[in-house]
């Protein structure tokens, strides 16, 4: 997900590239927009909601909680911002391998039973206030009694908030930004007593992109995923490679097919939504992503074909795992772009005019179960 100076930044990148010029491009992209573009297009374009770099404005501080410093809830968590009706809260996790704040929201109907819980990556330039506005899941998870939670990238992590999907430490288990994610998960878990079997995962561009790599490196932790105009995982160890990624990349996944990320796979029940006029992240990723889940694939496929009242048509196809079990849904909404289908205006890249990807991968979410062992 890029604003119009990222989309500069890709462009005199891609040339650079192109040109061999890796270094130049690299530190391009680093290094944010050039003086003369900054005065052109402010750092909020195109943006909506309020921007946060580790800093929240919260009020009506309550009791704080104590835990390990080696993976540390903030005292920040006691901030609470109470809505019309659930309650979202702040607060900053920390473990070995670094802070990054979010934000959660508790449902009013939330009095300490084990609820699901739903992790919501936002993609670049975004913020959780922003994708929580965009994506409308405060609303569902207070009708359907779940817990969301929104962890944020500040600027320090990467120039324009992009979880980094991209790079090679940040691909694997027990390291990175993956620990992170999963470290503050299984916190917030532990914290609200929430149900271990039914913990989910979804993002929006490159949030979608690290969604599929939590699904790749904690199987064992997410009980189903939620890719939204993604890239598929391990297939970028540089920001070069990303931007050919984001372009279409060099052919499908699986089958054989030897190319970068091929080796990678999940059993984790995986929701994809993907905009076939995407030019910031070529549609062509979807199935790409979708073959990273193939072993879902095993009972056959049924194909859906619909359209929204004055919107866009789209057409799912399940997949079946052996049991027949629907495993993996691949949504192509017809005539749109990169941004979250079905969203609100009030928030940044959204598409009201698509099917409602926020309630499609509610429902999902809720038909499956992590297996105990």
């Amino acid at each position: 997900m890029i604003d119009t100076a990222m989309s500069k930044r890709m462009e005199e990148a891609t040339r650079l590239t192109c040109a061999g010029k890796l270094h130049e491009a690299m530190a391009l992209l680093q290094g944010g927009a050039p003086e003369e573009w900054r005065e052109k297009t402010p750092d909020n374009a195109y943006r909506g909601g309020n921007t946060f770099d580790g800093t929240w404005q919260v009020s009506d501080k309550k009791d704080t909680v104590t835990k390990p410093a080696s993976e540390a809830l903030s005292p920040d968590i006691g901030h609470t911002r109470q809505t019309n009706t659930g309650t979202f809260t702040t607060g900053s996790f920390s473990n070995r391998v670094g802070r990054r704040d979010y934000k959660l929201y508790i449902p009013s109907g939330y009095h300490g039973q084990a609820l699901p819980l739903v992790v919501m990556l936002h993609g670049c330039t975004q913020n959780p206030d922003d994708f929580a506005a965009g994506t409308e899941m405060n609303r569902l998870a207070e009708e359907q009694l779940c817990c969301v939670l929104y962890p944020a990238q500040p600027m320090t992590a990467n120039n324009s908030k992009c979880w980094n999907w991209f790079k090679a430490e940040d691909q694997q288990r027990e390291g990175g930004e993956p620990e992170i994610l999963a470290g503050m998960t299984r916190q917030i878990i532990d914290n609200y007593e929430l149900d271990t079997t039914r913990v989910y995962v979804a993002g929006l561009s490159a949030g979608a992109a690290m969604a599929t790599t939590l699904a790749m490196t904690y199987p064992d932790l997410f009980a189903a995923v939620g890719v939204h105009s993604g890239l598929p995982h391990g297939v970028a160890k540089s920001l070069p490679e990303a931007l050919g990624t984001m372009q279409g990349g060099t052919g499908p996944l699986g089958g054989g097919n030897k190319t970068k990320g091929a080796a990678w796979a999940s059993d984790v029940p995986a929701i994809i939504f993907h905009g076939d006029r995407d030019t910031t992240v070529h549609p062509s990723n979807a199935d790409r992503v979708a073959a990273q889940y193939s072993t879902s694939r095993q009972a056959g496929a049924t194909v859906e074909k619909g359209k929204v009242a004055n919107g866009h048509g789209y057409t799912c196809t399940t997949y079946h795992n052996a049991k027949g079990e629907p495993h993996l849904e691949l949504w192509q909404v017809h005539g749109a772009g990169h941004a979250w289908s079905g969203g609100s205006t009030k928030g940044s890249y959204t598409d009201p005019k698509g099917p409602d990807a926020t309630k499609e991968m509610l429902r999902f979410f809720l038909q499956h179960r992590q297996a105990v062992a």
